[in-house]
Formats: C-alpha cells, sequence, structure tokens
C-alpha cells in the first residue's frame, strides 16, 4: 500500500510484472474509488460546461463520454477529465483524485445560476475497472438480464449503459486507462466490496487477476497516456501535450454565438502559433530506464527537454519514455540520449502510443 492523493492505494498486489501482463494477456481489476464523481444537472447544465470546459459537453449524446480538459483562464490545465451525459439534463464529471477538490469549487463557480445544480458523489461512490482482452466476457456473465446485458456488450467506446452487475446496480462505462479493451464500473460505495469480489470470482477463471497503482502506470505509458503532474500541469496546455483537438473553439451557443469558455483566447492563440516544445515517445536502446525529471540531450550534449514519465516497458522489452523537447528534435526518428543519473543513455524519437492493442469489439 502506499499513500496516494489523500487515499491509502495499493501499488501491486503480487507482482508488477505479472499485473500488466495479466492486463495485456486477459484481465486486471482496478480499484478506482480516489477518482473524483461530481454530477452536474439541470436545464442549464450543457450550457455551462461548454463555458467551463475546452469541450463541447452540450452536444455529447446522451450515453457518451468525452475526453476533455477544465484549464485556467490562461489557458494552463488544471485536470483532465472524462465527462459521460448520463440523461438529457445530466452529466458526469470524473476528476483525478488529486485534483477532485479543485475541479469541483471550479465547476461550482463557473456553473452558478439557477438552473445548474452541482453536486459532489465522490464519497458516495465507488469505481472498479477491469481492463483486459477477456474483460467483456467477464462482465457479460456477471449481467443476468438479458437486455442489459446485451448493452453491455454493444457499447461503443467512450460509452456508458446502466445495468444490474453481479446483483448491484451500476453505470458501466466501456473506458479505461491502459491501452485495452475494458469497463468501468460506477456504484454505490456500499456496493463495492461485494461487487469486487464478484468480478474476482468469476473473473479469475479467464485470468483476471487485481491490479495495483504500478501496473496502472506502465499500462497507461505504453498507451501514451497522459498522468496529470507528469505530462500536464497547470504550466502547459492542452497543444503542448499534443492534445490540442480536444479544444472546441468551434463551439457556439443556442444562438449560433462562440461559447467564451474559460482559457479561450490564450487557446485560440497557441493553437495558431509554433510550438515552443513537443511532447515526443522515447524508445530506451540501452537497458537503463529515464526516469520522470531526466534530462534530455542532443548528440553534442546540450539539453533539450526533459522526461515526463519513464519505465522499462514489459510488453515491448525494452525502456519507453514521454519527454517535453524542443521541436527541432522532435521528428520520430531523432537519436538522442537521456541523462541518466550522470550517464548518457541512447534514445530514440518515436511516435505515440508505444502500444497499441488490436481493436475489435468496442473500439
Amino acid at each position: 500500500m502506499t499513500p496516494f492523493a489523500g487515499w491509502s492505494m495499493p501499488l501491486r498486489y503480487t507482482s508488477d510484472l505479472a499485473e500488466h501482463r495479466a492486463v495485456r494477456e486477459a484481465a486486471g481489476l482496478f480499484d478506482l474509488s480516489h477518482m473524483g464523481e461530481i454530477r452536474v444537472a439541470g436545464p442549464g447544465a450543457g450550457a455551462a460546461l461548454d463555458r467551463a470546459l475546452v469541450g463541447n459537453l452540450s452536444g455529447l449524446a446522451v450515453g457518451r463520454a468525452r475526453y476533455t480538459m477544465i484549464c485556467r483562464p490562461d489557458g494552463g490545465v488544471l485536470d483532465d477529465l472524462v465527462v459521460y451525459r448520463t440523461d438529457d439534463d445530466a452529466w458526469l464529471v470524473v476528476a483525478n483524485a488529486s485534483n477532485a477538490g479543485v475541479v469541483l469549487e471550479a465547476l461550482r463557480e463557473r456553473c452558478a445560476g439557477p438552473e445548474v445544480e452541482v453536486h459532489d458523489e465522490s464519497e458516495a461512490t465507488a469505481l472498479i475497472a477491469v481492463q483486459g482482452p477477456a474483460a467483456e466476457s467477464i462482465v457479460a456473465e456477471l449481467v443476468p438480464v438479458e437486455a442489459e446485458r446485451a448493452a453491455v456488450v454493444g457499447l461503443k467506446y467512450y460509452a456508458g449503459t446502466r445495468a444490474v452487475v453481479a446483483g448491484v446496480p451500476a453505470f458501466v462505462a466501456r473506458t479505461g486507462y491502459t491501452g485495452e479493451d475494458g469497463f468501468e464500473l460506477f456504484v454505490e460505495a456500499e456496493h463495492a466490496r461485494a461487487l469486487w469480489r464478484a468480478v474476482l470470482a468469476t473473473g479469475g477463471a479467464q485470468g483476471l487477476v487485481p491490479a495495483g497503482l504500478s501496473a496502472r502506470d506502465s499500462l497507461r505509458l505504453e498507451a501514451g497516456m497522459p498522468l496529470y503532474g507528469n505530462e500536464l500541469d497547470v504550466t502547459t496546455t492542452p497543444h503542448d501535450a499534443g492534445l490540442g483537438r480536444v479544444v472546441r473553439l468551434d463551439k457556439v451557443d443556442a444562438d449560433g454565438a462562440p461559447v467564451d469558455f474559460v482559457g479561450r483566447g490564450p487557446l485560440a492563440a497557441r493553437a495558431g502559433s509554433d510550438p515552443a516544445r513537443v511532447l515526443v515517445g522515447l524508445q530506451g536502446l540501452s537497458r537503463r530506464a529515464a526516469r520522470p525529471g531526466h534530462p534530455v540531450l542532443a548528440p553534442r550534449g546540450a539539453v533539450v527537454g526533459h522526461v515526463t514519465s519513464g519505465a522499462p516497458s514489459p510488453t515491448l522489452g525494452h525502456p519507453i519514455a514521454m519527454a517535453y523537447v524542443t521541436p527541432e528534435v522532435s521528428a520520430p526518428g531523432t537519436e538522442l540520449a537521456v541523462d541518466v543519473r550522470g550517464r548518457a543513455e541512447p534514445v530514440r524519437v518515436v511516435a505515440l502510443p508505444f502500444y497499441r492493442r488490436d481493436r475489435g469489439a468496442g473500439a
């Protein structure tokens, strides 16, 4: 166990490597109950979220989800979010645990009005994720009602539906943070233990194991997914992280006027300017892995960036890292080095993600 954002979290249950491989080859079970869940509802909720966040949330269909961000007025990222539209006038905002309080405060301020209610449901909500190639068959086996089971199996990526899973009412979403197919199950906190045990009992025969924070980090790194505090922070804009696509400068209000969302001006200017730094993937060409904060070096030794995340890749068999570097050394194939405790270790710039699953159902 390890302290994490005010919680005591499992770093590993048995072995980092075994848990990582189980998710890639069968399935892993993650306790994500530390995440923040904030309900924004009411006739004005969609318009309010359009003003509060960089994405177009009013245009999201019921039952669908969107990856987006909440930014400061200067365009710096306060947090990256997944937002679900659960009903005509209701959205569920899922925030990172370390930023849940900041996001809640910002939403209460930005969405204030007589037609919007903002409720913090974090303490009352547990979140359990089943990730891996066997995730669909495991979750489907736990949904006894045929129509609900068909709806769960038929979910597209970034979509959700309500179903009773192992006797527990749940909002089932086809989302995840591992690069694999999988589901996230939102349930009332009091039912979490029973659901966890049921998933373990059913999934064990298909190779499912509980997985901790360490495996979650190596999985998301292989999948090229940013981690707040590493690739994203208040000094970083979505464009810096190569995620400018989530910034919807084209969204309009009910009258057809551009939405003046928080951070719009600086983000519009950033979208039209040359980057000062670029987020890239680095393939390690030696056995020593780069770690966050390690300097990235040009061939003659000049510092051209810094590593944000790095670790050995269990799937690929060599070290991998993400780093912000200057644009002139950001092209795939560029040979660089990383200063790993005083020794220049060779790396090659590669396109992200490092790992991409063979997409089938839910793609």
